[in-house]
């Protein structure tokens, strides 16, 4: 884990052990605003990456080494590179007729 995530984990830790339950109510409620103004821009910011990875000349990084570059399964860099959410639930699911 990077450096970086760590402190960011490490504040949530510190969020999730205020004792007073109104003021961590309020911090929880901070936090999740400020998470969900940043979803967005951070996952476009995630799969400009990957869409860079793959763009490399003269090859390709392979979806593997992006996988553990990232610390995510292959399956999510390919939904990352299809502009799917990374946790597949936006991703098509197979009709009937295609099975």
């Amino acid at each position: 884990m990077t450096e970086e995530a760590q402190r960011v984990i490490n504040a949530m830790d510190e969020v999730e052990a205020i004792p007073d339950p109104e003021e961590r109510a309020r911090a929880i409620s901070e936090v999740l605003a400020d998470q969900a103004a940043r979803a967005k821009k951070w996952r476009d910011d995630r799969r400009q990456f990957v869409l860079e990875q793959r763009a490399m000349k003269p090859k390709a990084v392979p979806y593997r080494k992006i996988a553990a570059m990232l610390g995510v399964s292959l399956r999510t860099v390919q939904d990352i590179e299809a502009g799917y959410s990374g946790s597949g639930k936006n991703r098509p699911r197979a009709t009937q007729a295609e099975e």
